[in-house]
């Protein structure tokens, strides 16, 4: 079982929480504005509240050290590599820890994007604009690096205006194209490598978002800023 604060109504008990099952230890419980779930022995995953939280905390909890991996998610982040002996101690220090203190930013990538994907128009016609219009909107936002995942150099930027949100397609497609800017929910994403998809796809990329022959393999890592242009 888990503990959640309810605002007005104090601590309520309930079954394991979403997407968290009969993991290895089982629950830690609630500190201060976060929860801790054990994750074998070695390892904590720590829920909060969005990605911006997560962000905020990875970067915190590098900074603490104590962990030799911090993995966030979209609203979890992963402290892998603790010793059994220091989670009592972790426990206390998220206790103090507060979601509104946040990392400084993180390095600016400019990805200059040729505006001609299958589903600009799709797009449009779900934002109630027309492809100009969608091309405009997308190369004004700042978005920031939430966290990797899918595929190697894959990194969900997050800062798509909530009203922006589209679905996936009903469909995915069997291949998309390295180098693939696309949008699904509110997240942003350019593809690294040729794989199948769901997301809605608005341009291309020439920049490679992953080489591994490169001192830093991933081209955008959790923190990085990122504007889109035109080419």
């Amino acid at each position: 079982m888990w503990w959640r604060t309810v605002p007005g109504l104090g601590r309520e008990r309930q079954g394991a929480p979403p997407g968290i099952g009969g993991t290895a230890g089982g629950p830690v419980g609630e500190t201060g504005p976060v929860l801790l779930h054990d994750v074998g022995p070695r390892a904590v995953l720590v829920e909060v509240g969005d990605a911006g939280e997560a962000h905020a905390l990875a970067a915190w909890a590098r900074e603490r050290g104590g962990a030799e991996d911090v993995v966030p998610g979209a609203t979890t982040v992963l402290l892998d590599g603790l010793e059994p002996a220091e989670l009592p101690r972790l426990r206390e220090d998220l206790r103090d820890w507060r979601p509104g203190s946040r990392p400084e930013p993180g390095p600016l990538l400019e990805v200059p994007v040729v505006y001609d994907g299958p589903d600009l128009g799709d797009v449009a016609r779900l934002w109630g604009t027309d492809v100009d219009g969608v091309v405009d909107l997308h190369t004004s936002l700042e978005l920031t690096a939430a966290f990797c995942g899918f595929a190697p150099g894959f990194a969900y930027l997050a800062g798509l205006p909530a009203e922006r949100s589209v679905p996936r397609l009903d469909s995915p497609r069997t291949r998309v194209p390295p180098g693939s800017v696309a949008v699904a929910g509110t997240w942003c994403a350019v593809y690294p490598h040729a794989s199948p998809g769901g997301w809605r796809l608005l341009g291309r990329t020439d920049l490679r978002m992953w080489d591994a022959n490169r001192p830093d393999p991933a081209l955008i890592t959790p923190g990085t800023r990122v504007r889109f242009r035109t080419r």
